[in-house]
């Protein structure tokens, strides 16, 4: 290796639905992290893996940093705070706007905390009539915080995307190759088979239900002709919503598993026989044993 090669750590945070995981998904090629447009969809760090010549950035894409009502807010959270101490480098991603809400301020007395270089990533700058306003929201941000760097980008159409990378390289160490140049993400694929089939569920489920389920893979077989069987359980907190994910003769179910396979089919570049059952558990989200369970382990903090 070259001695101008460098690695390191990033981190993106943000209030949860600010693009975090659109933009992660943009940078690395291929859909890792899961997107929607209800809040709080990333529960757990996802490692994603950038690599080009100039060297190797692992983003970590945390859960949005937000005042928890229940054990898996506070998991979410201890999770994306542990880890801005970790890192070479913080992105912090906010919406264009003039306005600084109670969210964005407490993001900011939390990275006040810490020593690590912060860039500012105003995003969605695409849903922005005048480009001109940019600067004015540039202005409204750059006191709150102590900022390395302020970035406005679209990640949605990859609009300053490249100017980002290489203001990121300047603030890493020079290091090894962490990973081979064709990884692109440390999740097992059970992981994110289950977190595909979560994300159908949010996009077609009303808003009441997506907080409170969870996906679990129960098998995960390859036949012999190449076939992958996937049984999964959705686990819900209540009766009525059951119903409602299951739908009227199980249309709903069918959707969200047709949605799901198709994507899954894609990311193993196999086809798939998949599997869905719906399980209620009450009040999973304030149960360690629960939380435990479904891959949210407190202790991993």
């Amino acid at each position: 290796m070259e001695n101008n090669y460098k690695s390191g750590f990033v981190t993106l945070i943000g209030r949860p639905n600010v693009g975090k995981s659109t933009l992660m998904n943009h940078l690395i090629g291929q859909k890792i992290a899961i997107t929607s447009d209800k809040p709080q969809t990333t529960r757990n760090r996802i490692q994603t893996v950038y690599t080009d010549e100039r060297g190797q950035i692992i983003f970590l894409d945390t859960p949005g940093i937000h005042k928890a009502k229940n054990k898996l807010g506070e998991y979410m959270v201890s999770v994306a705070e542990h880890t801005l101490k970790e890192v070479d480098l913080i992105l912090w991603l906010v919406e264009p706007s003039t306005f600084i809400g109670a969210g964005e301020r407490y993001i900011a007395e939390q990275l006040q905390k810490v020593k690590t270089p912060i860039m500012l990533v105003i995003n969605k700058i695409d849903t922005v009539k005048n480009q001109d306003e940019i600067l004015t929201f540039i202005d409204t941000y750059k006191d709150i915080c102590n900022f390395s760097e302020i970035v406005p980008l679209s990640a949605l159409k990859g609009k300053n995307t490249d100017l980002m990378l290489e203001l990121i390289y300047k603030y890493l160490p020079a290091g090894p190759q962490y990973y081979d140049e064709d990884t692109v993400t440390d999740q097992p694929m059970r992981q994110i088979a289950a977190e595909l089939i979560r994300e159908k569920a949010l996009r077609l489920l009303s808003d009441e239900i997506p907080h409170g389920i969870a996906v679990t893979i129960e098998k995960m077989t390859e036949r012999p002709n190449g076939l992958m069987d996937i049984e999964a359980n959705i686990v819900c907190e209540r009766d009525s919503h059951k119903g409602i994910i299951i739908g009227k003769g199980g249309a709903m179910l069918k959707k969200i598993g047709t949605a799901a396979r198709r994507e899954i089919e894609d990311l193993m570049d196999t086809k798939v026989n998949l599997q869905l059952w719906v399980k209620v558990r009450k009040e999973w989200r304030d149960s360690e044993l629960y939380m435990k369970n479904y891959g949210y382990n407190g202790k991993d903090v």
